[in-house]
């Protein structure tokens, strides 16, 4: 049995969301995501994932709990 190009997909998958594949590449794997449920969830799920790390980093603890956070920081610089 021969692969149907999962492998491949997979494989270069991350690249090919960032846009880091050759035009071949990401045509092939393209056309792979449009006829493969398996891997265009895969897909689905590292581009849903990619967001939501990239979200997550952009927002910010609230003035309160950082000040807190900060101020212990230095309460225990302060004792070593």
């Amino acid at each position: 049995m021969t692969d149907c190009g999962c492998e491949k997909a997979r494989r270069d998958l991350e690249e090919y969301l960032r846009n880091e594949v050759c035009k071949t590449q990401h045509t092939d794997i393209a056309e792979h995501l449009e006829n493969c449920q398996g891997c265009r969830d895969e897909a689905l799920v590292a581009t849903t994932l990619t967001e939501v790390v990239a979200r997550a980093c952009k927002e910010t603890a609230p003035e309160e709990l950082r000040d807190q956070v900060l101020a212990k920081l230095r309460a225990l610089q302060a004792t070593h």
